[in-house]
């Protein structure tokens, strides 16, 4: 009897037990459905990799993202074209907000190099700004040096010492200019070729050519100071300007189109940087009209 009774009690049981063993399946079956869909995973494993790309917070704990690395066109580096042009502008606004000459002079020398192979056009601007650039030097390594180290003692000096010119009126002997109107000077010649640099780097495919755009700047910056002769001559010089490529070519050799209009506008900004220095400096101590 009470074998009987145990046999039944145990048949009841595993009949009741098989559907709460169908539903655990089934409950579990919907859970690793549920998983997949959340983790992306296509099948139940132990081990799973998600398809996609990783949630935010793996690529947090991997470390943070590093932008590639910029590397600078040969032309733009210590032995580069615009390199050597660069490079002491740069050094010349020194942190105390004024301009040193000796890197200033240096400056000019190695732009008078880079434009000089351009033609004709520069012949005049480039003889005239290695003559000024002469003289500067002169006083920077003269008896007079340690007056002559940047551009804001200088001009003390030379007020100090009754050596500037009154405004609007040259000097007899073009040789005896002081040093801080001779800056002025370069500093106008400074401007135009800060223009032309940019406007060339800029141009847009089917635009004005490099001696439309370059004739332009002179017209901005040194025309209003020559005289009608000067300003005849530079109109017909721009006519034989140089075109855009060849300006490329010479200021990134062996660079492509992009990279060479690239490094040449950040030369212009160069340029940019040092003019506006230059000429807050002189507006500041009344030196704009010594010519």
């Amino acid at each position: 009897m009470g074998v009987a009774l145990l046999t039944q009690v145990s048949r009841r049981c595993f009949r009741h037990a098989i559907p709460l063993a169908v539903l655990s399946l089934l409950l579990l079956y919907l859970c690793a459905r549920s998983f997949r869909v959340v983790s992306g995973c296509r099948s139940w494993a132990q081990s799973c990799n998600p398809e996609g790309p990783p949630p935010v917070q793996v690529r947090r704990q991997s470390g943070p993202l590093e932008a590639p690395k910029w590397k600078e066109p040969p032309c733009e580096g210590p032995q580069g074209v615009l390199g050597r042009v660069m490079e002491p502008f740069r050094a010349s606004l020194n942190p105390e907000g004024d301009v040193a000459l000796s890197q200033y002079l240096a400056g000019w020398r190695a732009l008078v190099r880079f434009l000089t192979p351009l033609g004709s056009i520069f012949a005049f601007a480039t003889d005239e700004a290695s003559a000024k650039v002469t003289a500067l030097e002169a006083r920077v390594h003269g008896p007079e040096a340690a007056h002559y180290s940047s551009l804001a003692a200088m001009a003390a000096w030379e007020r100090r010492a009754g050596l500037l010119e009154r405004p609007g009126v040259a000097p007899r002997d073009p040789a005896r200019s002081s040093g801080s109107r001779t800056l002025l000077l370069l500093h106008r010649a400074l401007r135009w070729s800060q223009l032309c640099l940019h406007r060339v780097a800029a141009a847009t495919p089917g635009g004005p050519d490099a001696g439309v755009q370059c004739g332009d700047a002179y017209r901005t910056a040194l025309a209003p100071h020559h005289p009608w002769l000067v300003r005849q001559a530079a109109r017909l010089a721009f006519l034989a300007f140089p075109g855009r490529g060849r300006w490329l070519g010479l200021a990134c050799p062996g660079a492509g189109e992009t990279e060479a209009r690239a490094a040449l506008a950040r030369a212009a900004a160069t340029l940019e940087a040092v003019y506006n220095r230059t000429q807050g400096l002189l507006a500041e101590r009344g030196l704009l009209g010594l010519a």
